[in-house]
């Protein structure tokens, strides 16, 4: 488990932003084409923004895939995450493919991305320990690229939190995230996840035990995952335990 540790979000997202604009070049010029998955949220806003100025990566032979979304908001809606990606990805640079989930039926986007060799995957924890949508008790076990989720209270307090939604009921009820096993199969995952608000998911997440309880422990499985934290997301976290 590679966990790096950084004084200010805005290091975070830059040394973020090398590791992914590094893999990303690597993958084009291997096989001349590179498959990424985007996460959004305000936990990523810093480190996309520094992603999308590197200009050793030639975004015309990227294929993006998105990581979830929720289920019930209209096209356009300023909460949804395909507007946060055409507003802080798309509108600075130009894939040869971005697969949203609300221009695509969800059984095609499963069967395109379970296809792909995945080369990166970004993500990060939520407040309630969840991995992309899906929230506590999460399924570990599922094959399934892409599945409908319900979002637990915690999970919909964040978004008000965050000023996403005026108030808690605005918050849809479910969700189409990619699935636990699938984010898994990508060859590299960069979490992003600076803040205060973040610590006590860290320390449960990558310093205790691998549960469905805190979802993101899962990553401690995987082989190719790097953990940016910041010293505020880190304060929870003993250094033993990492």
């Amino acid at each position: 488990m590679n966990v790096r540790v950084f004084p200010s979000g805005k290091e975070l997202a830059q040394a973020a932003a090398d590791q992914a604009a590094e893999v990303i070049a690597g993958a084009i010029g291997e096989r001349g084409r590179a498959f990424v998955i985007l996460a959004t949220g305000n936990s990523q806003l810093e480190f996309l923004g520094a992603l999308v100025k590197k200009p050793e990566v030639d975004w015309s032979k990227t294929v993006l895939f998105q990581l979830d979304e929720y289920i019930g908001l209209p096209a356009g809606h300023p909460a949804s995450f395909a507007t946060y990606i055409r507003k802080n990805v798309l509108a600075h640079i130009r894939p040869e493919k971005a697969y949203l989930i609300e221009e695509n039926d969800p059984k095609e986007l499963s069967k395109l991305v379970s296809r792909q060799p995945i080369d990166i995957a970004f993500s990060g924890i939520g407040e309630n320990g969840h991995l992309a949508f899906n929230d506590p008790p999460a399924d570990f076990d599922t094959e399934e690229p892409y599945l409908v989720v319900k979002l637990d209270r915690k999970c919909r307090e964040q978004q008000v939190g965050e000023g996403w939604f005026p108030t808690f009921d605005d918050v849809p009820k479910e969700a189409l995230s990619m699935s636990i096993r699938q984010i898994l199969k990508s060859r590299e995952i960069v979490c992003v996840v600076p803040d205060l608000r973040k610590a006590e998911a860290v320390r449960d997440c990558l310093g205790g035990p691998i549960t469905n309880m805190h979802p993101a422990s899962i990553l401690q499985t995987h082989g190719g995952v790097t953990f940016y934290l910041d010293k505020e997301s880190s304060s929870l976290l003993l250094p033993k335990s990492y």
